[in-house]
């Protein structure tokens, strides 16, 4: 397997593309990117492989059959689009991507064809599912029961970056998807108890969590965790929760973007251009003579002087600046709002934080492992979060292509022979947990 082919030069991929060049010239193996922005991909590349030009609306064929394995970077609802491809042709597919219904229909063909389609193995999920499960099968090779496991991660920026942010904030990922999460009912189970939390509630119901060496965080429970709990062998626990990260106070804030409706993105506001920040938010508030701090302090019952208005007016949406669009659904505003404060300067730099604690029973005594991760970003492009989605796919694609990983079908990383080697690599490029049990 000597052709590798990746699909997408976005945000994330700098490191990924970084590492396969320089393992592709070292080994004498073909690396071709594919981007809608040939420059893009050209500028990731460096000289060090093939940039052509690929938009997933448009047929891809070609490429995929010219390659052997293909890492797809594309928007998470395209992968089952090129999975298809990749069966029609017989080529390995590997993504970072949640692994959809639809792309779960495609695991009997392609084990059968003998063909790996490896999901979910970037930072979370990915790195969360592999650090996971070797604590959790340690723990059970040495004679323990679990009986709760709690996960977080969080894409921050780092303490010297923007010191006057008081969301301790900025977009290193998807600015869409940060803006749309949370946006369906999160399920976890606690106390032996299945809990379901609605969006409306999500941002207000936080857990504190302490992460050594770094200091408090609060994190919001995550989309469906009851699903993992037979992935990762934990039908018989007590408690089992993912969530997200974020730096206290965060959530109070947002909490009130989400109250008022701004996040929906099922409607389309028209005739934009003349409106300002200031009037986005009124245009939620009831009408009045107070100003518009005040008025939706008084709607939602905040302290017109507190925490949540303060990040929201450091934001400017309380200021008289154009909003700079035609048209577009409450989200689309918001994120352009925010863009204008969370882009990431060049000399920025973001963090990533992962924090999981196992508890368990060994011989009539109950423990527990708190494990963290810590990772830094170099600048805008080097990002913490292109090292931690980037560098698991890469080495996935390495493993695969000199034949050392054989399970096939649609997996996801929680296998010992396919987390095993990720992590230890991983470890070298200093993406290190500190694990601490009492």
């Amino acid at each position: 397997m000597n052709r590798i082919l990746v699909l997408g030069a976005g945000r994330s991929s700098s490191l990924l593309i970084d590492y396969l060049a320089t393992w592709c010239a070292q080994t004498g193996r073909q690396l071709t990117v594919g981007d809608v922005s040939v420059m893009a991909a050209e500028s990731r590349l460096n000289g060090r492989g093939t940039a052509v030009h690929f938009d997933i609306e448009q047929p891809a064929e070609p490429l995929v059959a010219n390659a052997d394995i293909i890492v797809s970077l594309v928007p998470a609802h395209f992968h089952p689009r090129v999975a298809r491809l990749c069966l029609k042709f017989g080529k390995h597919l590997i993504t970072a991507s949640y692994v959809s219904d639809e792309m779960q229909t495609l695991h009997e063909e392609a084990k059968q064809r003998g063909l790996l389609f490896l999901n979910e193995c970037g930072l979370d999920p990915g790195i969360d599912h592999m650090s996971a499960m070797e604590v959790m099968d340690r723990v059970r090779q040495r004679g323990g029961r679990l009986t709760s496991f709690e996960s977080y991660t969080g894409g921050l920026i780092a303490p010297d970056t923007d010191p006057e942010n008081p969301w301790r904030y900025k977009f290193t990922w998807n600015p869409r998807n940060v803006v749309m999460a949370g946006q369906s009912v999160a399920k976890y189970l606690e106390g032996g108890i299945n809990k379901f939390i609605p969006y409306q509630q999500l941002f207000s119901r936080v857990t504190p969590i302490e992460v050594p060496g770094h200091g408090r965080f609060e994190g919001y429970a995550n989309r469906d965790s009851l699903k993992y709990q037979s992935t990762y062998g934990l039908q018989f626990v007590d408690t089992m929760i993912r969530g997200t990260l974020r730096f206290e106070g965060f959530c109070s804030a947002w909490n009130v973007l989400v109250q008022l409706g701004c996040c929906d993105d099922t409607y389309t506001l028209k005739e934009l251009s003349e409106k300002t920040h200031r009037d986005f938010v009124d245009s939620f508030l009831p009408s009045g003579t107070a100003s518009t701090p005040d008025r939706l302090a008084r709607q939602l019952k905040l302290d017109p002087r507190g925490p949540e208005l303060k990040r929201l007016a450091w934001s400017g949406f309380f200021a008289e600046e154009k909003i700079g669009m035609q048209e577009g659904t409450p989200a689309q505003v918001v994120e352009r709002v925010l863009n204008k404060k969370w882009k990431l300067a060049e000399h920025d730099r973001d963090m990533i934080v992962m924090w999981h604690r196992f508890r368990y029973q060994f011989e009539n005594q109950k423990r527990e492992i708190q494990s963290s991760l810590v990772v830094v970003g170099d600048d805008a492009d080097r990002t913490a979060m292109a090292k931690t989605v980037g560098w698991p796919l890469a080495i996935a694609t390495k493993l695969l292509a000199e034949g050392t990983m054989g399970v096939r079908g649609v997996v996801i990383p929680t296998q010992a022979e396919v987390y095993l080697p990720i992590l230890h690599e991983l470890k070298k490029l200093g993406v290190v947990f500190d694990e601490r049990e009492n």
